[in-house]
């Protein structure tokens, strides 16, 4: 038996691995940070034998809470990725696995490979309203890479999605990938509408480095870049750094960074109600496109979400609220779970890749129903 986490984004400590039947591990951190949550790893051992795990102190963990009710997810062929059921007493997540082959895959959310976004960014490019750019280098030297999609001219709004500041929230490029598969898709109107009358900017993984090393929240030195963006320098935030120096130049008329939350099992939107300028205008078109998500899709619902700021107290370091402040313009997070958004429950597969990449599929037509009202 042998476990390996010598891959991208591997990330496990073997504590004990003597025996099929108690196998302990942990959760090494972010490079320079307490920050442990991301876990990815193989097992190579004999299939059809029971294999007992127990991934241990997580009630140090970054979000303790978030392996309540949390499922395991795991894969034989790294497309396919199904859910383990666990158990967590508060500090030890056990589950118990029969492989099936002789090789086996376990993470925190599906991975979403750096080789797979290269294939995303340049099977986009090929589009003839598409141009990929890189804006910089990330300390590590990975490409901070942009795709612009639609040809700026008068009179066209400037829409911005970005995803994965946080780079073990796999389920954000999940999402973006079928975002840009819809919108870039010359057979569907929705995509070739927004195409004419906008200018969309991505930027699917705002983060490689950290996604390259198996972080959950933070770059290559333990910056976490959502907490950057009033001040970011390129010693230690090259990645906000440069996004937000093309915002400047550009302009911002609607922006969606794109997360995953490990504690609350439901897709939601957290809005800019804290910043200076939040107006009843900015509120009816938040108002307006949540309801457009929610006439478009069960996917999404706005009962459950995080707390909204009071008047005037919103953190203008977070993206969302800088973006909102500074342009003066409709600026969501849009968090998606770990676990399962369990008004829509599966049981096999929880949140998935597949799901996550329709959300944004129809993410796409509720950007579309919001751009009339964009000032």
């Amino acid at each position: 038996m042998k476990i390996f986490s010598n891959f991208e984004s591997g990330n496990i400590q073997v504590v004990k691995a003597d025996t099929a039947n108690d196998i302990q591990l942990a959760i090494p951190v972010d490079n320079q940070t307490d920050i442990a949550q991301w876990f990815h790893f193989r097992l190579e051992s004999t299939p059809q034998t029971p294999h007992s795990f127990k991934i241990l102190n997580l009630a140090k963990s970054a979000y303790p809470e978030g392996w309540k009710d949390y499922d395991v997810v795991a894969s034989y062929d790294r497309d396919e990725w199904f859910r383990i059921p666990a158990e967590f007493d508060g500090d030890t997540l056990s589950f118990t696995a029969i492989p099936e082959c002789g090789s086996m895959y376990f993470a925190y959310f599906a991975p979403y490979s750096y080789d797979r976004h290269q294939d995303l960014i340049h099977s986009a490019q090929v589009h003839y309203a598409c141009q990929l750019e890189t804006l910089g280098q990330t300390l590590d030297g990975n490409d901070i890479s942009m795709l612009t999609i639609g040809e700026p001219a008068e009179g066209k709004k400037n829409i911005w999605v970005i995803g994965r500041q946080h780079p073990g929230e796999t389920m954000a490029e999940w999402f973006i990938e079928g975002l840009l598969l819809r919108l870039l898709d010359e057979t569907d109107t929705v995509g070739r509408a927004l195409i004419d009358n906008a200018v969309i900017r991505v930027v699917p993984n705002m983060n490689p480095d950290g996604a390259i090393r198996g972080h959950l929240r933070t770059n290559a030195i333990g910056v976490n870049l959502n907490r950057e963006w009033e001040t970011p320098s390129v010693e230690n935030s090259p990645e906000v750094y440069y996004v937000r120096e093309r915002m400047l130049e550009t302009g911002v008329d609607m922006m969606l960074d794109i997360h995953g939350d490990e504690a609350i099992p439901y897709n939601f939107v957290a809005g800019s109600e804290g910043i200076p300028s939040y107006s009843k205008e900015l509120e009816a078109l938040e108002n307006h496109f949540k309801q457009a998500l929610l006439t478009i899709t069960p996917e999404f619902q706005d009962e459950f979400g995080y707390d909204k700021d009071e008047p005037g107290k919103a953190n203008l370091t977070l993206c969302s609220n800088w973006v909102g402040e500074t342009f003066k313009c409709l600026s969501y997070t849009v968090e998606m779970p770990f676990k399962d958004h369990i008004s829509q429950a599966d049981e096999l597969y929880g949140w998935s890749p597949e799901r996550s990449a329709m959300f944004g599929h129809d993410m796409l037509a509720a950007i579309w129903a919001t751009l009339p009202k964009l000032q």
